[in-house]
């Protein structure tokens, strides 16, 4: 399916690559975004100026701030398995203990606030698909490590922490919600629209509410469900014990807003080990590029066997998969 590009696009797109500072470049790719069609076919060129956007305003603003300080590192964590989802909270709220619990990761666990200072990436396992999950360091009302603001432009989802063992969670969680949003990070329900400012990077989030095990986590949790309502998908867990984890493996996954689909070359049996994750309602021709990048254009049939059709039955290009969908490509 073609973009279709109208002639003011590449117009304001000349003025970007020939633009000599980021005010310049900025300007002309808000232009371009407001001229750009937004359908399902351009859905790529989408993103890549919303990345663009977002990352020329990140550094407009950290230059009027004047000079950074001195970073530990440059943190850069490439997607890895269905997705990536971040670990975003308050101090002392659970996160790391709760990432060593779902993965293989060891994080600094203490009893004390601001234990994790660098972000701590880990594989989770869910049936046969993994998850990317990161762990961030806590977030305040003035405390936010402006590494955040770039680990999070790749996230897929977030994990947002309640901590029921403190009588101020609410207010803590309240706070991070609100320092990512200066930060132009806005969590929202899985299944949100996307934000109308391409600035703005809406991330699907649910909610934990962790040590569920406390002695007055029941009361807290009655406030904190009065504080936030059905804001966000609410999962009461307790690290410590490990209640609630299998539950809450689904729903992270569930978050990602994606489908397990298997793939077969004619005549051999299809390879169910390492499903490809498209994003739900994703077609023949999506999910070839995901097998290979130059397969979305040359692919021109497939069979499918599973849901929605007959078992074994042709389809087009832009048919639309369903999940644990056994698909054999053809070009």
């Amino acid at each position: 399916m073609a973009v279709n590009l109208p002639p003011q696009y590449h117009d304001a797109e000349a003025r970007y690559k020939k633009a000599q500072n980021p005010e310049d470049k900025l300007a002309a790719l808000k232009e371009m975004w407001v001229i750009l069609p937004k359908h399902k076919a351009s859905e790529k060129v989408q993103a890549d100026l919303k990345t663009k956007i977002s990352e020329l305003t990140d550094q407009i603003e950290q230059a009027k701030q004047g000079p950074k300080k001195a970073a530990p590192g440059t943190y850069k964590f490439p997607r890895q398995g269905a997705g990536q989802v971040v670990f975003v909270g308050p101090p002392n709220c659970g996160k790391s203990l709760l990432l060593s619990k779902l993965t293989k990761a060891t994080p600094a666990v203490a009893p004390y606030p601001f234990t994790t200072r660098e972000p701590v990436p880990g594989m989770m396992d869910h049936e046969d698909v993994r998850v990317q999950l990161i762990d961030l360091p806590p977030i305040t009302a003035d405390h936010y490590e402006t590494f955040v603001t770039d680990v999070t432009r790749a996230a897929d989802a977030a994990v947002l922490f309640l901590d029921l063992a403190d009588d101020d969670g609410p207010a803590a969680t309240a706070a991070v919600i609100e320092r990512l949003k200066l930060a132009r990070r806005e969590l929202v329900p899985p299944g949100s629209p996307p934000a109308d400012d391409p600035a703005v990077y809406a991330i699907p989030t649910i909610l934990v509410a962790n040590k569920g095990d406390d002695e007055a986590a029941d009361i807290r949790l009655e406030i904190a469900r009065e504080e936030f309502g059905t804001r966000f998908p609410f999962h009461v867990v307790s690290a410590e014990r490990g209640d609630g984890l299998a539950a809450l493996r689904k729903a992270i996954y569930d978050a990602l807003g994606v489908m397990r689909i298997y793939t077969k070359q004619p005549g051999k049996p299809a390879d169910m080990t390492s499903p490809f994750t498209p994003p739900v309602g994703a077609t023949v021709a999506e999910l070839a590029g995901k097998v290979h990048r130059d397969l979305e254009d040359s692919v021109k049939s497939a069979r499918v066997w599973v849901t929605g059709v007959h078992d074994g039955q042709t389809v087009g290009r832009d048919h639309v998969l369903h999940d644990r969908d056994v698909v054999e490509l053809h070009t």
